[in-house]
């Protein structure tokens, strides 16, 4: 047996594994990076985060991802090396946080790594029949191994669209395993670029959990403010948003689109909802004289309408707690607006279930290599929403 295959095996034997989980999300703020202690798999996981912190990337490494970033045309020499640059960037943030954590290298069992989404683009959004669901995530899991020299686990989503799905949303595995209750009907709302949801009843029947995108959520704002307010990266406190009225005509506009109208579970991106889309609603409604505090108020209604929207159409006859994570949970207008349409739900976020609501994608991917390690004896899928039985990510070596 080599070497990395019987330390595989013993990892998999432990009693608790310590698995760095990533996330680099569509906002491209910086990596999040958890460090878990899991013990168990499928609905008997425990975990804790010992160690979470986001490393802001740099504004050259911004520019460079931006520059094939959810672009259907780019430099094909620029995508290339944006591969393994990424996960050395990566690998570097992670050496930096593990000398900060004074813990060393050999502590780790597996890096859970997400790598970077440039571009998804599922059937139902390209509509071209000689092609199935594709995504492309940079950031190569081998490169990422011999960086920190710690064995990495990477590119969750392919085996996804490989056994049918789309590639997303991939919340729904670790939620259904982590935050299933007996005791109340759940919501795990996540609030990043592109809002998404889990419904977990509380019979725990994986029949009926689904997952979805709804569309977008921090994505458009965030877009707008670094348009508007060039060095600025999100409406901090919404205060932009919190000066402007909000535009019905052009509201009305934004809630056109296709995607809207589709059946759950779906998927999308900044593909869809990008700065031309709000342009082309801006036309289509004659608003193109709105202030930028009025637009920004009005794409913060957006949001926060097509997630209420998408939790009463899921979920309409249920009550609910809702435990919302992502960037969003602190923009204080956006959770105002939620709280106002959606009265029938308690909104909360991960916080009250003992996982930083910031950490929470990353604590799940750190689940999804637990689950690749010691899972399988308990299979969770649901075929009829999209959720296919699959054992995901691949396995690289640091030497």
């Amino acid at each position: 047996m080599h070497p990395h295959i019987e330390k595989l095996y013993q990892t998999a034997a432990k009693a608790e594994r310590t698995i760095i989980g990533l996330m680099s999300g569509t906002s491209l703020d910086g990596l999040d990076i958890a460090l878990c202690k899991i013990r168990g798999a499928g609905l008997q996981t425990e975990l804790k985060v010992e160690h979470f912190c986001t490393l802001p990337y740099s504004a050259d490494f911004q520019a460079r991802v931006r520059a094939v970033f959810s672009k259907r045309e780019v430099d094909l020499q620029t995508l290339t090396l944006l591969n393994p640059w990424i996960a050395k960037v990566h690998g570097q943030l992670i050496n930096q946080c593990l000398a900060e954590w004074q813990i060393a290298a050999t502590d780790i069992d597996v890096i859970a790594s997400h790598g970077q989404t440039v571009f998804h683009c599922p059937l139902r959004q390209h509509q071209d029949p000689q092609w199935g669901n594709a995504t492309l995530q940079l950031g190569d899991g081998d490169h990422l191994a011999v960086t920190t020299g710690i064995t990495t686990i990477s590119d969750f989503r392919q085996k996804h669209i490989a056994a049918g799905g789309e590639g997303a949303p991939l919340a729904v595995y670790g939620d259904y395993l982590l935050f299933s209750s007996a005791t109340e009907n759940r919501i795990m709302l996540n609030i990043g670029g592109i809002a998404n949801l889990t419904w977990l009843p509380q019979s725990r029947d994986a029949n009926a959990v689904f997952s979805t995108d709804i569309g977008p959520g921090n994505t458009l704002m965030d877009a707008y403010i670094r348009q508007v307010q060039p060095g600025q990266y999100f409406d901090e406190g919404a205060q932009l948003a919190l000066q402007g009225q909000v535009s019905l005509s052009l509201l009305s506009a934004l809630q056109q689109d296709p995607f809207f109208s589709l059946s759950f579970p779906k998927t999308t991106g900044p593909e869809v909802f990008n700065l031309a889309y709000l342009q082309r609603a801006q036309h289509a409604s004659g608003t193109l004289l709105l202030t930028a505090a009025d637009v920004m108020a009005t794409l913060n209604a957006f949001t926060a309408t097509m997630i209420a929207q998408a939790i009463k159409n899921s979920c309409a006859a249920e009550r609910a707690v809702v435990y919302a994570s992502g960037g969003g949970i602190h923009n204080p207008l956006l959770m105002q607006q939620l709280r106002q349409q959606l009265p029938q739900c308690r909104i909360t976020t991960t916080a009250e279930l003992n996982i930083n609501p910031d950490a929470k994608e990353a604590v799940l991917f750190a689940l999804l290599a637990n689950e690749c390690l010691v899972g399988g004896q308990q299979r969770f899928s649901n075929a009829r929403e999209g959720i296919p039985s699959v054992t995901m990510g691949k396995v690289s070596f640091a030497d």
